[in-house]
This record gives structure tokens, sequence and C-alpha cells, in this order.
């Protein structure tokens, strides 16, 4: 076999199986488990794959509220108020974006209580110039990866 896109390949059956063993990944992929364990190395030294976690489903566990929040912030300072989303524990994911906001934060919160909380602390920050603060009525697609392409040749 040739190893062309046996990379892509890889990575596309670590995402359907997470949990694969390296021999049943040697299987599907029809090569040898060193071959598949040297690859795995390979992609985690380049940080193509960056760990193996659990997919969380918050509902599930008591976190009900899915809140969308974007912020003006002034310009020097954006490095602080990033970081400091990025410290709470319940904001998933904190982005740096253009337009109108310079920061969207999605956060998880057991209620709308708590969620009112955590945002008013974060107001109180004097380079927070504006915010926007969106709850999620239904998350229709959520935390989704996507397969590489593997074109064959």
């Amino acid at each position: 076999m040739t190893y062309e896109n046996l990379d892509a390949k890889l990575v596309n059956a670590l995402l359907g199986d997470g949990r694969a063993s390296l021999r049943s990944l040697a299987e599907e992929l029809d090569v040898s488990v060193t071959t598949v364990s040297n690859h795995l190395s390979d992609l985690e030294e380049e940080g193509v794959i960056e760990g193996y976690t659990p997919r969380v489903d918050y509902d599930a566990v008591g976190y009900d509220v899915t809140a969308v929040i974007q912020l003006q912030v002034e310009g020097n300072a954006l490095p602080d108020v990033t970081d400091t989303l990025s410290d709470h524990r319940q904001m998933i994911s904190v982005y740096e974006v253009t337009g109108d906001y310079d920061v969207i934060a999605i956060g998880k919160f057991e209620d709308t209580d708590g969620m009112n909380e955590q945002i008013k602390q974060l107001l109180t920050d004097p380079d927070i110039k504006a915010s926007n603060t969106s709850v999620v009525l239904n998350a229709v697609s959520e935390n989704e990866q996507f397969e590489l392409d593997v074109s064959e040749s």
C-alpha cells in the first residue's frame, strides 16, 4: 500500500472512534500496527492531533443554558480580556473576531441566574466598552468536527 493520504485517513478513522486501538486502526487502514503508531506519533508531534477527550453532553449534567457573549474591548486590553474569559471554566470557546465586536465567547451555565452573575462580574471590567449576550434556544449542531478530504490517486 502507498502511504499517500494515510494521515488523513488515520485522522478520519479517529474522528469516527477516538478510542480505537492501534490494531483496529491498522486493520481498517490495511497497514501494520507499527505504521499506524509511527504516523500517529508524528501527527501528535506536529500538533495535528492535540489530544483525546470525551465529548460531554453538558445538558445531561445540568448545564442547560448556553450563552453567546459578544464584547467590544479597548484595543490594548484585548489579550487581558480574552485571558480572563479563558480562565472561566464555563467558557468553552473564546474567539477574537472582526466586525462590530472584538470577542465572542460561548459559555455553559446551570441556569440563567448563574449566567447573569458571571456576565455582570465580567462587565465590571472597565476595558469592556459594550456587550451583547444571546441565550441559545436550541443547539442544532454543536462541537462537530469534519473529516479531512482524502483524494484518491
